[in-house]
């Protein structure tokens, strides 16, 4: 197999992973509870994407892995990380808890369809080795944070659907 192959094939089984997960066990929490609640759940999770500053890291992943693909997925990442956390710290001042609520989540999925749109134009399914230890981020995390992106939306469709009836 090919490491492009490899790649694409941990790819999909990430996403039918958590999935999997998700609709069995987090879903039916997230709808459950309170919209905000929901999404300071989603928040919570989204705050760690600090991480995505690792991408920078020497030593971390190959210095050959191309600077435009690793400078842009780690400063959306921290974008997000930052937005998200600014909507827990709001939570009390739900205003602005949802203005951060809704800037987060047009940033995070901006940011993953980006670095998704730049991972091909560049060929890294060919050159997933160069993640070097990140390599479980885009196969493992990242999957889990484009479901919940788009849950978050979901809930607030359904919530505008309520509060329309």
């Amino acid at each position: 197999m090919t490491p492009a192959l490899l790649f694409q094939l941990h790819l999909i089984l990430g996403y039918a992973a958590w999935l999997l997960c998700f609709r069995t066990y987090l879903w039916p929490r997230l709808r459950a509870m309170e919209a905000a609640d929901a999404h300071r759940a989603i928040a919570t999770l989204h705050g760690f994407r600090f991480f995505g500053l690792a991408f920078l890291m020497p030593g971390v992943v190959s210095p050959d892995l191309p600077a435009s693909f690793a400078g842009y997925a780690a400063y959306g990442d921290l974008a997000t990380g930052l937005l998200a956390l600014a909507a827990l710290a709001a939570y009390r001042v739900r205003p602005l808890f949802w203005l951060f609520v809704a800037a987060f989540n047009v940033a995070g999925l901006a940011d993953l369809i980006g670095d998704y749109v730049h991972a091909v134009q560049l060929g890294l399914p060919e050159m997933a080795g160069r993640l070097g230890v990140l390599y479980p981020v885009p196969v493992i995390y990242v999957p889990l944070l484009m479901i919940t992106h788009l849950a978050a939306i979901v809930l607030v469709l359904r919530g505008r659907r309520t509060l329309g009836q």
